[in-house]
């Protein structure tokens, strides 16, 4: 590489004499301009103060033409230079002058723009209209003139308000709603799995009786994925098998519910992942996690019944974040045990030692293997921090971004600028965790925020998570993993292609309507269009 830098410096040397030759040549040119430039920039100098006096005089004038107490400019001050000589410096010879000739420029500029507005578009400049009918038709003078037009803009901005409270809440409901097609194909699988004559094929174990104990094999490398959607746990699936450089030495842990179970389990057998392995199991298939009477589980009922006593009126006049926050607490996800499972991970798989568990919503592009072969330094988590990096609005989340610091229990024990971690790709050391309190921590703080009626931070696993695997994380380089393709549209497509794990996390899923479209590709490309059920249910036609 340093001989391709001198190569390329050095074959410019010709060049480099050409461009001194013209820098001279520029310079002389300059220098013969300096005594011009110097009287030009003196002369707006000595200018410009009296300019600024004479603009304000106007402004006072203006501003106080109804003020008794202003005196009437008697005496010789600068002020009343600038009341008396300013306006005609300007081009307005009195207040009656200026304002109509304010009235005549907005009538130009919009009858302008009515030549080139659409049907549609007009409809949605009524309060503009209607001011500008008014204010020509009673001829106001400038005071109240201003004050209608306050008024005006203050109307604007509630509508605008309004639309994109609107947005917001159509967005939520694109992102929380399945899609036609990956409904259907969930259903025709669940239907192939109880169907009598592909019984053998959609039900057959997707694991041979030979093959099981390498699902506790520490010698493989495993894999643990948690989602309800079929579709997407394909892509991630394929996606690690196609990019990992030893994919017979692949184990594949697939955790759903038990609505989804059989969909899923009849996907992988009917599209086997050899030479890795899989296995599908729900979670009414663990019986402790169906009989214990788990903290998340009872947070969620609570968390339900508090969202059902919501006032839905109190929404409409809330500012669009509040709306964005109050919407997301109602996403199911956020109170699925399928999302809170990772915290469950020792006990899910007691017999492993290291997992990485990826969301669904990941697509893994480089080999993985270097990740399991990271020191984890004896921390529990290794992740990539999100308090740096040249994205700003992706990598600049801190505690601050999380918690609410109004309320003493966080502001006692948190630091708002603590640098906060990712979820959606980690590699987990359980024979370390199975040492720490970080579960009984977890469990705590989720307590801690049901009894604040959920007041400590903004719903999600992420939140609860920075706080159990506090002093528990190692940080790994940021290329492992690259976020904010759900709501980054601006995400440099170079740093998406260079990055082992691309996290499609936020609204904009890659398989909704509303990703996207140019980011889009790097996830469609690992899902089979020439799969029968694929094509039957129309999936992104």
């Amino acid at each position: 590489m340093n001989g391709g830098i001198n190569k390329v410096v050095g074959g410019g040397g010709g060049h480099r004499n050409n461009a001194t030759s013209d820098q001279l040549m520029n310079n002389n040119t300059t220098s013969s301009y300096r005594p011009s430039l110097f009287h030009t920039i003196l002369a707006i100098a000595l200018v410009l103060p009296f300019v600024f006096l004479l603009s304000t005089g106007i402004t006072m004038t203006l501003s106080n033409d109804d003020d008794p107490t202003v005196d009437d400019c008697s005496d010789s001050s600068f002020s009343c230079l600038g009341r008396r000589f300013g306006p005609g410096i300007l081009g307005l010879s009195d207040e009656s002058t200026g304002i109509k000739d304010v009235y005549r420029i907005l009538s130009e500029v919009n009858s302008g723009r009515l030549r080139n507005t659409s049907t549609a578009e007009l409809m949605n400049q009524t309060a503009y209209a209607m001011f500008l009918s008014e204010v020509n038709e009673q001829q106001y003078d400038l005071r109240t003139f201003a004050e209608r037009l306050e008024d005006t803009i203050e109307l604007l901005e509630e509508k605008a308000r309004k639309i994109r409270l609107d947005q917001i809440v159509n967005k939520h409901y694109a992102a929380t709603s399945i899609p036609k097609g990956i409904h259907c194909l969930s259903m025709r699988l669940t239907k192939e799995y109880y169907a009598s004559t592909s019984k053998a094929e959609a039900r057959k174990e997707l694991t041979p009786s030979d093959q099981v104990h390498h699902l506790s094999d520490n010698s493989k490398y495993h894999f643990v994925i948690s989602s309800d959607n079929i579709l997407a746990a394909s892509v991630v699936v394929a996606s690690v098998r196609k990019s990992f450089s030893i994919p017979e030495k692949v184990v594949f842990h697939i955790i759903t519910d038990e609505k989804t179970h059989p969909g899923m389990h009849a996907w992988f057998a009917l599209n086997p992942v050899f030479p890795s392995i899989i296995e599908v199991k729900g979670v009414h298939q663990f019986e402790w996690l169906t009989t214990q009477k788990l903290p998340v589980v009872e947070t969620f009922e609570n968390h339900n019944s508090v969202l059902n006593t919501k006032n839905n009126d109190s929404e409409a006049q809330s500012t669009p974040h509040q709306l964005g926050s109050s919407l997301q607490a109602r996403n199911s996800k956020y109170t699925s045990i399928l999302n809170h499972l990772r915290i469950y991970l020792p006990e899910l798989f007691p017999r492993l030692n290291k997992v990485v568990f990826l969301d669904d919503d990941v697509v893994v592009q480089r080999d993985l293997l270097p990740l399991f072969n990271i020191d984890l330094q004896g921390k529990v988590n290794g992740a990539v921090e999100t308090c740096r990096g040249k994205d700003e609005r992706v990598m600049s989340k801190r505690f601050s971004t999380y918690f609410n610091f109004t309320h003493p229990l966080i502001s006692r024990y948190l630091n708002p600028r603590e640098c906060a971690w990712a979820y959606g790709m980690n590699i987990f050391d359980l024979s370390t965790w199975r040492t720490t309190n970080i579960q009984h921590t977890y469990h705590y703080w989720i307590n801690e925020n049901q009894k604040s009626n959920f007041s400590l931070w903004i719903l999600g696993t992420l939140p609860p998570g920075l706080l159990a695997f506090r002093g528990h994380v190692h940080p790994i380089e940021p290329v492992w993993h690259l976020l904010g393709l759900g709501y980054q549209e601006n995400t440099d497509l170079d740093v998406v292609r260079d990055a082992a794990v691309i996290h499609y996390n936020g609204q904009s899923k890659p398989w909704l309507g509303i990703a996207f479209k140019h980011l889009q590709p790097f996830w469609t490309k690992h899902v089979n269009y020439q799969n029968q059920f694929i094509k039957s249910c129309g999936i992104f036609e």
